[in-house]
């Protein structure tokens, strides 16, 4: 089939900024597709078929797939593969069936007006993410580039580095890029947080904004690594916690790749799967459990640590597992001896994904070691020990010994 859709950016300068292929594209449309802004942008009294983008989205996108064969033109701001529409398209649509044409970004405006060169940054969009997914990449020096949800962004965004520790960041909001309407707001984290709404000294911002933020940590704050191993205080447990130590080692077994899929078995408070999140934000994991307090756990440190995309399951392994999509990568820390548990994570897994089992009491290392002998695999001992007060003195406290075992699937 000939392309019969296009997906066209476009700036606050309208049809006139657009490139004569836009133009044509724009031109030879028999639908329009867009935003209401978007949409107002073309020629006034036109009486061709307009779209505007309904909610939940794929409202809008059943419409478009409808008219396939029709000459369709999607408006969307900028460049529509950057966080934007093009890419809900693809997954509907076949590229040999698309033309796209992108317009300057919001990162590419925003980094031509403060000068910040753009492989240097970290980009970030929380237009259907909820500003704790930041988190992960906020440390001293760190420059971010976050496209807003709405107006009510820069102010959500700046409670968040407060509580963090970082209230001493800069943020500016740009607004209107390229458009007669343009301007920029500066303010620090501390400032804008003050209250829950924008103090009347501040402007009250577009719903379509983005944030440039240089990163300043406050003297006594104490950032946290993306690398594994984040200290045991960081979450919010009932002693069901994969410790430091083991869970560095783990994490590093375990070995996330960015793209793949984590099963967390017997969770407790999320630890192995929030790590494994933020090794990369394309990393995905799901953290199943069945306490219905440490499921409280898991949600509010999957929060706190940036990766409010974990995916919770409640329920006991075997059957929660039922119908869950394919995983590269098992972690078992609890329910090792419930029977079934194995069997079902075995015949999950990928082939060439890897399973990894930390065994702690005697049954369970027993069933391991049987494992083991069946299917191969390494096998290591974890022994460590903390120095803890004796009376007056200090002494080392061994931690429980782990069997840990780690074995790929063929």
């Amino acid at each position: 089939m000939q392309k019969w859709l296009a997906v066209v950016g476009i700036g606050e300068d309208g049809v006139a900024g657009l490139s004569a292929i836009a133009q044509s594209l724009v031109n030879q449309a028999e639908v329009w597709v867009g935003g209401a802004r978007h949409l107002a942008l073309l020629p006034a009294g036109d009486r061709r078929e307009t779209l505007v983008w309904d909610t939940p989205l794929h409202r809008t996108v059943d419409e478009i797939c409808r008219r396939r064969g029709t000459a369709v033109c999607v408006l969307a701001s900028g460049d529509p593969m950057c966080h934007g529409i093009g890419v809900t398209l693809l997954r509907r649509v076949p590229l040999a069936e698309m033309t796209i044409v992108p317009a300057p970004s919001a990162f590419s405006l925003t980094c031509a007006r403060l000068g910040w060169p753009l492989a240097d940054v970290e980009t970030l969009s929380l237009t259907n993410r909820p500003p704790a997914a930041i988190a992960p990449f906020v440390y001293p020096g760190a420059r971010l580039l976050v496209l807003s949800a709405n107006r009510t962004t820069p102010a959500s965004v700046a409670t968040l580095l407060t509580q963090l520790g970082f209230g001493s960041s800069q943020i500016t909001v740009l607004e209107h890029m390229g458009g007669e309407q343009e301007r920029q707001i500066e303010g620090t984290a501390a400032e804008w947080s003050a209250s829950d709404t924008i103090p009347d000294t501040i402007p009250n911002f577009a719903d379509l904004n983005t944030l440039a933020i240089a990163c300043r940590a406050d003297p006594t704050t104490r950032s946290l690594s993306r690398f594994p191993g984040l200290p045991d205080a960081a979450f919010d447990h009932d002693g069901q916690l994969t410790k430091r130590e083991v869970r560095a080692i783990t994490l590093s077994t375990l070995a996330p790749l960015p793209g793949e899929l984590l099963w967390d078995v017997g969770a407790g408070c999320g630890s192995i799967a929030i790590e494994w999140l933020r090794s990369h934000p394309r990393c995905r994991a799901i953290a199943i459990e069945r306490h219905p307090k440490r499921l409280q756990y898991i949600a509010d440190n999957a929060i706190a640590l940036g990766v409010p995309q974990l995916q919770i399951v409640a329920g006991d392994a075997p059957l929660a597992l039922k119908d869950l999509p394919s995983p590269d990568a098992i972690f078992i820390g609890g329910g090792a001896t419930v029977e079934g548990v194995f069997e079902v994570c075995w015949a999950a897994l990928r082939s060439g994904g890897r399973l990894v089992i930390n065994a702690v009491t005697l049954e369970s290392e027993q069933q391991v070691l049987d494992w083991q002998h069946q299917r191969g695999g390494d096998l290591i001992r974890v022994g460590i020990q903390r120095v803890e007060p004796i009376g007056s003195f200090l002494g080392w406290k061994p931690l429980a010994p782990i069997t840990q075992w780690h074995v790929f699937k063929p």
